[in-house]
């Protein structure tokens, strides 16, 4: 039996203000609900208050459904935006991905080896050279060439995969396309993408390159939600790596694309497991 079975994720955020916290224990209590784990943060900057908060009902509480519905009543007054979920519940997953598939690769044996809680329903590719890899994995592989006079039919082919699929998140795993702002304002929250840098530096295709030019000490990889800016949507994990001037632009690479596997993954992870929460233009992970 799964770890996570039987218990539910409760995701708030709400204008900040005092006893939120006594609010939804209390109301956790008064169900004979047990907390078996609770995160909250109040930002002095934006004054929204977010809290994640894992519970197991008992025999002496309500279903899941009635449970809501008596939340809902408790979350309007406070202007909650809410959500309750069964924490064994997996995210289904469209990934896309262009010509270089590290990783692909990498979400899709974590994926096979039990290590991320999604369900990956299918990659689609402007290119065929994942296909092999997608295929050996028993997974739909969609190819989705596309032109500058194809981009829009090409965007609304895998729109359509999204709805088809029932896909809750699309991973943007190395695809070298730049969403149009219609297609990013429609996956907006859902659609995460990894950029081989440490943003906000050296945004764009050839991050590496602009880095060595620089003679940084310092790469990194970040995950983040897409929008209609260039590499400029929430962040939701980073990582670095220390290099100094006898590392080559390929040395760079290598150690980037090690880095790039590991954030990739940790925010989608974040994600599957209702961690992240939007506030603004950042994100506040409850690791």
């Amino acid at each position: 039996m799964s770890p996570t079975a039987g218990k539910y994720i409760l995701t708030i955020s709400c204008p900040d203000t005092t006893g939120l916290v006594a609010t939804v224990s209390g109301f956790l209590r008064d169900h004979a609900c047990f907390i078996d784990e609770s995160s909250q943060y109040g930002d002095p900057a934006t004054q929204r208050f977010f809290m994640r908060a894992v519970f197991t009902p008992s025999a002496a509480s309500p279903s899941a459904e009635e449970i809501g519905k008596r939340f809902a009543a408790v979350a309007r007054p406070l202007d909650m935006t809410w959500d309750i979920v069964p924490a064994d519940r997996r995210p289904r997953v469209l990934i896309a991905v262009s010509k270089i598939g590290h990783c692909l690769h990498d979400l899709l044996h974590r994926w096979q080896a039990g290590q991320m809680p999604i369900d990956v329903v299918g990659v689609f590719s402007n290119h065929e050279d994942m296909r092999s890899i997608v295929e050996w994995h028993r997974l739909p592989f969609h190819y989705l060439p596309i032109t500058a006079a194809t981009k829009e039919t090409q965007e609304a082919a895998w729109l359509n995969l999204v709805d088809k699929t029932g896909a809750d998140l699309v991973v943007l795993a190395r695809y070298m396309q730049v969403l149009s702002p219609k297609t990013a304002k429609l996956l907006s929250g859902r659609c995460i993408n990894i950029h081989h840098s440490f943003l906000p530096s050296f945004m764009g295709a050839k991050p590496y390159q602009q880095a060595y030019a620089r003679g940084v000490k310092i790469i990194g990889a970040t995950a983040h939600f897409v929008t209609d800016g260039l590499d400029e949507g929430p962040i939701i994990e980073q990582a670095v790596e220390r290099v100094d001037h006898t590392h080559s632009v390929a040395d760079m690479v290598a150690v980037g694309r090690d880095l790039e596997n590991v954030v990739l993954s940790r925010a989608v992870r974040y994600y599957a497991e209702r961690r992240v929460l939007q506030n603004g233009q950042k994100t506040v992970v409850f690791r």
